[in-house]
């Protein structure tokens, strides 16, 4: 899970797809039972509960009868006579300004503690779950009870009732993953077993546009060996998560397995750490130049990649999303493809290193006018933001419209989620995909061959 942006403040969320708190059906019904219930009727609804919620797994998920297109979610844990509280950390799903509103709630007399959102059938998202079993009463006043909240962060893990998990940054506790029924679809899960494998290596590679040696993951396809020349190539940011954690060569094999995607060679740099990535990332003339002259020509000097712009791909989420941004404008002769996820278009030279601003920018991002300064140019360019990423949304689109303005080929998908790999991880094969679709001939232009 990333570090937030700009505002994780809720009532930057359209109404249409804001978290309403609710109570679902389910647990509406357990409330009841129990109300008349003598005390081993009660042990037996708490245990046929407990039963169903381990058969169907958690959340649990029930479509809202009155509301066509919305789903209830409810967030369960089985707690301990010790256990205080009990706090959900979902990105952008619960405010991190209003930790005492994301409290499971306790139903007395049993080991069920629950929380229920209304959300569209279309959301999906990343969480983990901290229990507070300390002695002593917890602070009274608001502000203190924040500050309280906010430490049980670091005992965060995921839900022991969800299989589903991803991995999180600089060796954090994985987190738990939700997926409504209409979330966007990821086929190619659980697919990997059949599809021949590539490989991943990892090399020290010397920078002089850095001043230093950085790791850079390698995604080398089935056969690469074999006969292959000008291998399309994706340059990707951030390679320690996608390549070291995500797992992402197993996506890959099977995308490419079944004709989804062609084979390609994927080049993904170490972020090394917090700092670093924060120090390099973002406009940096330095960063691109490591990029573009650093690691595509040591690669090409090892394997058949292309150095064709329209078949080289530069992507990144967040910060590594500006920096594709910023790659494709300085570097176009080199980037022909921008894929850029959840961009951090707040950015602009002179914030300090973690210097995230805590209020909306204030006209036009600062990239954004560079690009409407800049003119068109040899650059397609795909964006994703998802919509409980607040104000970003509104620094997407503005990038959006000046990029077509321009005359670039632009897309923008709007993702109902938050700023997560649990949704950039499907979003990327599916834009990738598409930038690095064969060219068919018209039939026209077939014929006269």
């Amino acid at each position: 899970m990333q570090a937030p942006t700009v505002s994780s403040d809720l009532s930057w969320v359209s109404e249409a797809v804001r978290p309403h708190p609710t109570t679902g059906p389910r647990v509406t019904r357990l409330l009841a039972d129990l109300a008349d219930a003598d005390a081993p009727h009660r042990e037996a609804l708490v245990n046929a509960f407990w039963a169903d919620a381990t058969r169907l797994g958690a959340p649990l998920v029930e479509p809202v009868e009155d509301a066509p297109g919305y789903h209830t979610l409810t967030f369960l844990y089985r707690g301990h006579r010790t256990t205080r509280h009990v706090l959900l950390f979902s990105n952008r799903l619960t405010d991190r300004a209003r930790l005492a509103d994301a409290l499971l709630r306790h139903i007395p007399g049993t080991d069920i503690w629950h929380l229920g959102f209304r959300l569209r059938a279309d959301h999906r998202g990343a969480y983990r779950i901290a229990a507070d079993i300390s002695t002593g009463e917890p602070p009274a006043d608001p502000a203190r009870l924040q500050e309280f909240l906010r430490t049980l962060q670091r005992y965060a893990a995921p839900d022991p009732l969800n299989s589903r998990t991803i991995p999180t940054r600089w060796g954090g506790p994985d987190c738990s993953v939700f997926a409504l029924p209409d979330a966007p679809p990821q086929p190619w899960e659980g697919r990997t077993a059949e599809a021949p494998h590539g490989r991943v290596e990892r090399h020290r590679v010397d920078s002089p546009a850095l001043g230093t040696a950085r790791d850079v993951w390698v995604y080398l396809p089935p056969g690469t060996a074999a006969g292959h020349r000008d291998l399309p190539v994706l340059v990707l940011g951030d390679g320690d998560m996608w390549l070291g954690g995500m797992g992402l060569q197993d996506t890959l094999d099977a995308l490419i397995a079944d004709g989804t995607l062609p084979p390609l060679i994927v080049l993904a740099p170490d972020s090394v750490d917090n700092a670093t990535r924060w120090r390099e990332m973002g406009a940096r003339d330095s960063y691109v130049s490591f990029l573009a002259d650093d690691v595509l020509p040591w690669a090409a000097g090892r394997w058949p990649l292309t150095t064709d712009p329209r078949r080289t791909v530069v992507a990144g989420q967040s910060l590594g999303g500006l920096t594709a941004l910023y790659a494709g404008l300085v570097r176009a002769e080199r980037f022909g493809n921008v894929l850029a996820q959840s961009p951090s278009l707040w950015w602009h030279p002179g914030l300090p290193v973690g210097g995230v601003p805590q209020t909306p920018v204030v006209g036009e991002p600062w990239l954004v006018g560079r690009y409407a300064q800049a003119g068109p140019r040899e650059l397609n360019v795909h964006l994703d933001v998802g919509l409980h990423e607040g104000p970003m949304v509104g620094y997407s689109r503005a990038m959006h419209e000046t990029l077509r303005a321009a005359g670039h080929p632009v897309t923008l998908r709007e993702f109902n989620g938050g700023h997560d790999y649990a949704c950039w991880h499907g979003a990327l094969l599916d834009a990738l995909a598409a930038m690095l679709a064969p060219v068919i001939p018209a039939p026209e232009a077939a014929a006269t061959r």
